[in-house]
C-alpha cells in the first residue's frame, strides 16, 4: 500500500474563503492579459480586472514567478510561455486520447479485459483513459487519473526501457524501488536486467507487481518523432493472464502509433485486429 504523510487540518471557512477569491482574482487577470494582444501597464490591468494596483501587483508578482505572466519593460505585463508549453501539453494528450480511443474499446471488445492508456509524469505512471467492463464479473480497473510508480508497472517499464543506464541509476536511487507487493522488483540489477528485455521485445509485463492478483501486459505508442508518448496496457486478473495477448497489444500499439504519424500512415482494419487479439 502507498504510504500517505498524515492529513493537514481542514482549512477553515475563511481559509476557503480567501483561496477562491486569489484564484478568481488569477483567472480575471489571466482573462484580461488574453483580450489585449499587447503587453499592459500594471495600472490597466488592475483597472480593467476590477482590481486594487497593490492586488494586482502581488498576485501578479507570484504569476510571474510561476512563469504564467511576463513583465516587460516599462513594468508592463503580458502572457508567459509557460502558459505555451501547458496549452500544447493539453492538446497532445487530448489528441492522443481521441486518437487512441477506437483501438483501445476495439481492444477491450475483442479480449473482454481492461486495457489502459497511460502516461509518464516524473516517475510515476498516470493513467489517462481506460476501457473496462466484459465478460466476467472478476475486472481489472485503473481508475482514470490513478498513479503507480514506473518500476512497478508494465508501461513505467517501457519509459524506464528508453532511458540510459545513468538515468535509471538516479531513478533507482531517488525511489529506492519501493515495492508495491511482494512480487515488485527492488534488486536495481534485476531491474536493469527487466529493462534489457523490454528494449529487445518492445513489451513489458507486470507480473502481480503492483497489485496482488493483477497481471499487465504492455506495449508502446509512438509520435511522428519516434518518441514514446504512452503505453497501452491490458490488465487481467492473474488466473486468467494470457502470454499470447502480447501481440494483439503490439499490433494495437503500433496502429495508434501509425495514426499518431509514426511510420507508415496505413493502417490495420480493425476487424483484423479484432480477429488475431482473440486467443
Amino acid at each position: 500500500m502507498i504510504q500517505h504523510p498524515p492529513a493537514a487540518p481542514a482549512p477553515t471557512p475563511a481559509e476557503n474563503k480567501s483561496s477562491i477569491q486569489v484564484i478568481d482574482r488569477l483567472v480575471t487577470l489571466l482573462d484580461v492579459l488574453a483580450r489585449h494582444p499587447d503587453s499592459l501597464p500594471l495600472k490597466v490591468l488592475a483597472n480593467q480586472a476590477g482590481l486594487h494596483p497593490s492586488t494586482a501587483h502581488r498576485i501578479l508578482s507570484a504569476m510571474t514567478a510561476a512563469g504564467f505572466v511576463e513583465r516587460v519593460e516599462g513594468g508592463a505585463y503580458r502572457l508567459g510561455i509557460r502558459l505555451l508549453e501547458l496549452g500544447a501539453l493539453v492538446k497532445e494528450r487530448l489528441s492522443l486520447r481521441e486518437v487512441a480511443h477506437p483501438w483501445l474499446r476495439q481492444l477491450h471488445r475483442a479480449t473482454g479485459e481492461s486495457v489502459n492508456l497511460g502516461i509518464r509524469d516524473g516517475d510515476h505512471i498516470v493513467y489517462i483513459e481506460r476501457t473496462s467492463g466484459g465478460r466476467s464479473a472478476v475486472r481489472v480497473v485503473h481508475i482514470v487519473g490513478s498513479r503507480a510508480p514506473l518500476h512497478t508497472t508494465a508501461t513505467g517499464k517501457l519509459f524506464l526501457a528508453e532511458e540510459p543506464r545513468a538515468e535509471v541509476e538516479r531513478y533507482v536511487a531517488r525511489t529506492g524501488l519501493a515495492p508495491m507487493t511482494p512480487r515488485s522488483i527492488t534488486d536495481p540489477m534485476r531491474l536493469y536486467e527487466e529493462l534489457e528485455r523490454v528494449r529487445r521485445e518492445a513489451l513489458a509485463y507486470d507480473l502481480d507487481e503492483q497489485e496482488v492478483g493483477v497481471r499487465c501486459i504492455a506495449a508502446g505508442i509512438r509520435d511522428e518523432d519516434g518518441t514514446l508518448v504512452a503505453g497501452l496496457s491490458l490488465s487481467t486478473p492473474t488466473e486468467r493472464y494470457n502470454p499470447t495477448l502480447a501481440e494483439p497489444i503490439r499490433r494495437t500499439a503500433e496502429a495508434i502509433s501509425r495514426a499518431l504519424g509514426h511510420g507508415p500512415r496505413t493502417r490495420e482494419p480493425l476487424d483484423a485486429i479484432r480477429e488475431k487479439a482473440l486467443p
